[in-house]
């Protein structure tokens, strides 16, 4: 069993705020984030609940697009639901705008 060793690290109020913010947006714990980040891993913050919600909606409009282009493609589509799926797209392609203005 590998021996552990226990590192004693002073900080600044501001370094301790900027670890544990930096640790929280990521998911991790302090040690874990410091471990990462000495091991060379990349460490990512979580995605925002903003973003989450982006994703689940253009999961939900991806489905309705592929429900669409399975009707066309079996013959039974009709024009409206062309028009749908053109107005599914527009508003991925919105949704995606609103994220990059961000």
């Amino acid at each position: 069993m590998p021996k552990k060793y226990e590192i004693c690290l002073r900080l600044s109020a501001e370094e301790k705020e900027r670890l544990e913010r930096d640790a929280r947006s990521c998911g991790l714990s302090k040690t874990a984030y410091l471990r990462r980040l000495i091991l060379g891993r990349e460490v990512k913050a979580r995605p925002s609940q903003e973003i989450r919600a982006l994703r689940t909606e253009i999961h939900h409009i991806g489905n309705n697009i592929n429900q669409i282009a399975r009707s066309v493609n079996a013959g039974i589509a009709r024009a409206e639901d062309a028009k749908r799926g053109l107005y599914l797209l527009d508003q991925v392609y919105e949704l995606m705008y609103e994220v990059a203005k961000k």
